[in-house]
């Protein structure tokens, strides 16, 4: 049994194929996707990574506004969110939020209130966070401090890339920590000695698809049944059989997200 814990196949790049990608993931043993939605709040991409979870019963959703489209944030933005996790059993988590220092699209400033401002509403709403964080591992941190301490939720540390310092941080506070397809990357040697050190019972692995595909994909779209290879090179760091591996991740996603009305 493996689950995708973090995946984008309601978008575009999907269009035409999409039930042949589901349908392979299930060949291959991947049982339950989270379906991330990103892009503008106002464009109706959430309430499509919502329709696509409300369509299959293995899919579940989580919406939230990407540090890239933080300057989209507004309080329309916010009531339409809301809405939706409302009106939706299938929404199962807050984002992806978070910072994003590489590409700054957004203001870090405006990232940083954003980024604050969906924890609370997360925390609001008793949802797990995705987070995403690229080259900003401080003021990730001090921010989930500061907004999620004592917050038993937590949430999941998503395509992690930071330092161990970060992980176990990350880990103090509550959180998970998943791993995609980058951690089978030749040059991924810092990666894989993070991903060793951690604790088995706060690991898991996601595809973050369509990008990120693994060894022996890498350079192609992405898709959930090759969360498998990123759960191999897992299996292999922990000297774990893969099923094991599988079913330890699996089990973590469900003690996460699932919430107190239901269990997954």
């Amino acid at each position: 049994m493996f689950i995708d814990s973090h995946c984008h196949i309601d978008g575009p790049e999907y269009n035409d194929d999409r039930e042949a990608v589901i349908a392979r993931a299930r060949e291959a043993g991947v049982t339950t996707m989270l379906n991330v939605g990103t892009g503008d709040p106002q464009s109706g991409a959430f309430d499509r990574a919502v329709a696509l979870a409300e369509k299959h019963a293995e899919i579940y959703a989580a919406v939230g506004v990407h540090p890239h489209d933080a300057k989209l944030f507004n309080p329309d933005a916010e009531t339409r969110l809301l809405r939706l996790a409302e009106q939706s059993k299938r929404i199962i988590a807050w984002g992806e939020i978070g910072l994003d220092y590489h590409y700054d699209h957004s203001p870090r400033d405006v990232q940083r209130e954003v980024f604050r401002e969906q924890l609370r509403l997360a925390r609001n709403r008793n949802l797990p966070v995705i987070v995403h964080s690229r080259e900003a591992d401080d003021d990730t941190i001090a921010i989930l401090r500061d907004e999620l301490g004592g917050y038993e939720r937590g949430g999941v540390m998503h395509c992690f890339g930071g330092s161990p310092d970060m992980a176990r941080a990350a880990i103090d506070l509550g959180f998970f920590v998943s791993f995609a397809g980058n951690l089978t990357f030749k040059k991924a040697g810092d990666l894989r000695d993070v991903a060793q050190q951690l604790p088995l019972d706060r690991l898991m692995v996601e595809t973050d698809c369509p990008y990120l595909s693994p060894v022996p994909f890498r350079g192609k779209r992405n898709e959930p049944a090759r969360v498998v290879e990123t759960a191999r090179c897992l299996a292999e760091l922990h000297d774990k059989g893969l099923h094991e591996i599988g079913n330890v991740t699996s089990a973590n996603f469900k003690k996460l997200f699932s919430g107190p009305d239901f269990f997954l």
